[in-house]
């Protein structure tokens, strides 16, 4: 959590590891001096300053003796000494991948807040126009060089890059997920083991991926058979003569091809998907390839939509056309099929 108050600006700490090529700061000075301060910079309760190094140097070079400050905390210990190190000690006991992964993390979340507080500040408004420091033409903020991830991956000791900490969170976050089997979650403890004593991480990175690729495969599969029963139980209840069970195997040269029937069993489970997930959430703990993922399933399910939707549409018109030709507008009243005449679907 955060508060905003005012701090001297000299009591504002600077660790060695923010980045020394700060920029146009005589632009971004005279902006501030125009137009004032438009976002707090971010700091530790200790003042270490975690967010907004290039408008630092900027209220310094203004002469400013005292500024609103964004103070968070809960910046962990870890992150706020790794912040606020002057120097490299050699004697000091280097991170290991899994606390560097950590530590990465957390800078990531806070810094990619403090662009989103920046962002709302440089909206445009009646009284707020974009200036040297603003959002111009929708760029981002002035002092936002470059992805968040690589800024907070160069903080970090151990020059590892930020997708190599991407894949290594990975990793450990799949280790403390609770709905996978007790074998699967064995073998991720055994991977995480690998990454703290100094394991090559690519290998350990395809091994959990491929992992959890087959959870979710077996996940799937299960699911499926677990509609097929279903569907068997009801039908059976609905058959006066009892009949032989039938293979849920698909027709011939429909390899691939799933039944109806599962198609609108999973679309009755995904109703209403999108109100259980909160949009801010997931953009901070995603990664780019699980988005993308996601992204790719997306359009292929609309672009199957606007297909499904087309056939649908051609047939309701040449039914209609077809009533109107034969002078038949009403069906059998023991006909089955909805208002439209098309035939009920009877695969639940």
């Amino acid at each position: 959590m955060g508060i905003e108050l005012n701090r001297t600006v000299a009591s504002i700490q600077v660790g060695h590891r923010h980045r020394t090529d700060l920029g146009d700061i005589d632009a971004l000075a005279r902006s501030i001096d125009e137009r004032g301060l438009l976002q707090p910079m971010t700091i530790t309760l200790d003042g270490v300053l975690v967010c907004g190094r290039r408008r630092l140097e900027a209220i310094r070079r203004l002469g400013w003796k005292t500024t609103s400050v964004w103070v968070r905390s809960d910046v962990s210990d870890r992150l706020g000494h790794l912040l606020a190190e002057q120097d490299d000690n050699a004697e000091h006991k280097p991170l290991t991948q899994i606390e560097a992964a950590s530590l990465y993390r957390e800078l990531t979340e806070l810094m990619r807040e403090n662009a989103a507080r920046r962002k709302q500040a440089t909206q445009f408004t009646s009284e707020h126009q974009p200036g040297a420091d603003g959002a111009r033409k929708f760029r981002t903020p002035s002092d936002q060089a470059g992805r968040v991830s690589r800024q907070a991956a160069a903080m970090i000791p151990g020059g590892a890059s930020d997708r190599t900490l991407d894949k290594i969170d990975y990793v450990t976050q799949a280790a403390t997920r609770t709905d996978l089997p007790a074998n699967v979650r064995e073998q991720l403890a055994g991977e995480v083991a690998t990454l703290e004593s100094g394991g090559a991480v690519e290998p350990v990175y395809a091994r959990v991926r491929a992992l959890l690729d087959e959870d979710r495969e077996q996940r799937q599969a299960d699911l499926h058979a677990l509609a097929d029963e279903a569907v068997a139980r009801v039908t059976a209840t609905k058959t006066k003569k009892k009949a032989p069970a039938r293979q849920a195997t698909p027709p011939a040269g429909a390899v691939g091809k799933w039944p109806v029937r599962a198609f609108v069993l999973t679309w009755r489970e995904l109703e209403s998907w999108w109100t259980h997930y909160d949009i801010d959430e997931l953009a901070a703990e995603l990664t780019l390839e699980q988005a993308e993922a996601f992204f790719t399933t997306a359009a292929g399910t609309i672009a199957f939509a606007d297909r499904l939707r087309a056939v649908l549409e051609h047939n309701d018109t040449e039914d209609a056309s077809d009533d109107a030709a034969t002078g038949s507008g009403e069906r059998d009243a023991d006909e089955p099929g909805d208002e439209r005449g098309r035939p009920l679907l009877r695969a639940l």
